[in-house]
């Protein structure tokens, strides 16, 4: 599992390593690991042109330490000092003493132009806001050359504890990062600025704190979870979801949902909605009620929303019910807010940016850039573990200190009508299993992200064939059990 930890925690625990270790060991271990990367992403150090982008404080002088150890494998090294009067002292001499050279911001933009490498090392994790206007011209050329960049602890510009880019930031090919992730680097937008991320183990994890801000799931983490009929298992046992969605306009989105239900790992899927022919003509397995949600029989959770036009009455009853409850869709709308702060089983809501933003009351473009933050809200507001779809999707919980979930196994392709159905009867089918809220939802994540990933193959896809490579997508991470 990836971990991520805040600024603040960060520092904590570096001020702890540091009080035991010889004056700057910890930037020493940072700057070996920092140009280690730098030197496999060269290939061949000797005779290649590196500029350093170098800022004051300490991430200037990881940069630094790290151009030297490049000058002394032969590397051209020269660093541009955008605040000569505050660069790093030490690390400028080091760099000197193996042959590395200074040059002035004026010169900077003709070296970036013949540059092999560019190392950002503007700011550091605790600036705010974009770069300031003398880097911008700097973060624009590295951008148009042909050198690959590599940025310290993160992407200059890039908020490290919330993800946000209020402003112009550095695009980085390779981010090599310290000690643990940053939230930003696995959040977008900042997250599309990282480039591959590289972590560089500085001896910190000691310091740290059991709980992380932040976490992202991997294929070991999701094995584990994967509901897996026992011996003694029917379907019953192994959980059946109702399905509450679809209507006469869109009798699709609950074939869609019923589909992904199917292939969530519960034993039976139970729909009701006037899409009953339609589904049961896709797959006659399903167990068609048109009798509502309170008379269809027993299930241990509920899908309702897809598809579901202005039926709030569907939607009441369904909330209505003491068992997990998946909210998507026109069911976001329909839901009321204070029924579902009054509920005692889990809710799981999965609105888009659009959604969420109507929800909030705020602009798309303000929950696109605030991630982290809407999610959060949106979990507060409606005491509901909230799962927001997007390029990153993350799943926010109403409790207190738990961590927030991210997923990144998506693809672009994921963005097409009734993709998200899917995705709602896969969580849902996880919920009748007996997941909770916030792994049911971290699980139906990462699985509808590595089925985008299979079904497209970088082709155009559409729902179906996202569903169609669910079961593949299941059996690549259960492999992970041996």
């Amino acid at each position: 599992m990836r971990t991520a930890y805040s600024v603040e925690t960060v520092r904590a625990a570096e001020r702890e390593l540091m009080a035991r270790l010889p004056d700057g060991a910890l930037m020493q271990r940072a700057a070996a690991g920092l140009a280690a990367a730098c030197a496999e992403l060269l290939g061949r150090v000797y005779g290649s042109r590196v500029v350093l982008l170098v800022g004051s404080g300490d991430n200037g002088g990881d940069a630094l330490y790290a151009g030297a150890r490049l000058a002394r494998r032969g590397a051209g090294v020269t660093a541009v000092l955008l605040a000569p009067q505050r660069a790093h002292a030490a690390g400028l001499a080091a760099l000197r003493r193996a042959g590395g050279s200074v040059a002035d911001a004026a010169a900077a933009e003709r070296l970036i132009e013949r540059a092999d490498l560019v190392v950002d090392g503007i700011v550091g994790i605790g600036g705010k806001g974009g770069l300031r206007p003398e880097a911008v011209p700097l973060a624009a050329a590295a951008e148009r050359a042909r050198a690959a960049v590599v940025a310290v602890d993160l992407p200059s510009g890039v908020d490290a504890d919330t993800g946000e880019v209020r402003g112009a930031a550095v695009r980085a090919d390779v981010t090599v990062t310290f000690g643990t992730h940053k939230p930003g680097l696995l959040v977008d937008p900042a997250r599309e600025y990282a480039g591959s991320v590289r972590l560089v183990d500085i001896g910190l994890r000691p310091e740290l704190p059991a709980e992380p801000v932040l976490e992202a799931l991997q294929h070991a983490d999701v094995a584990q979870l994967l509901p897996v009929p026992a011996s003694e298992s029917d379907k019953y046992r192994r959980g059946v979801v109702g399905v509450a969605a679809g209507s006469a306009r869109y009798p699709g989105a609950a074939v869609l949902a019923v589909s992904g239900a199917l292939r969530g790992g519960a034993g039976a899927v139970r729909y009701v909605g006037p899409a009953g022919d339609a589904v049961i003509a896709r797959f006659p397995e399903t167990l068609v009620s048109d009798r509502g949600p309170g008379r269809a029989g027993r299930v241990q959770a509920w899908v309702v929303g897809p598809g579901a036009g202005d039926d709030a009455a569907t939607v009441a009853e369904v909330l209505a019910a003491d068992v997990p409850v998946l909210v998507d869709a026109d069911g976001l709308r329909l839901a009321d807010r204070e029924t579902v702060r009054a509920r005692r089983a889990p809710t799981l809501m999965t609105p888009h940016a659009g959604e969420a933003a109507a929800l909030l009351g705020v602009s798309r473009e303000e929950v696109e850039s605030a991630r982290l933050a809407s999610a959060g809200e949106l979990a507060a507001r409606y005491r509901a573990t909230v799962l927001l779809k997007g390029s990153t999707t993350v799943v926010a919980g109403p409790e207190r200190g738990r961590p927030v979930r991210v997923n990144a196994t998506g693809t672009s392709w994921l963005a097409t009508a009734g993709s998200g159905d899917v995705l709602s009867g896969l969580a849902g089918s996880l919920l009748a299993a007996g997941l909770s809220a916030r792994d049911a939802g971290s699980v139906a994540a990462y699985l509808h992200g590595l089925a985008g990933r299979l079904a497209a193959d970088g082709a155009p896809v559409g729902a179906h064939d996202v569903a169609q490579a669910l079961p593949v997508a299941w059996r690549d991470v259960v492999r992970e059990r041996g």
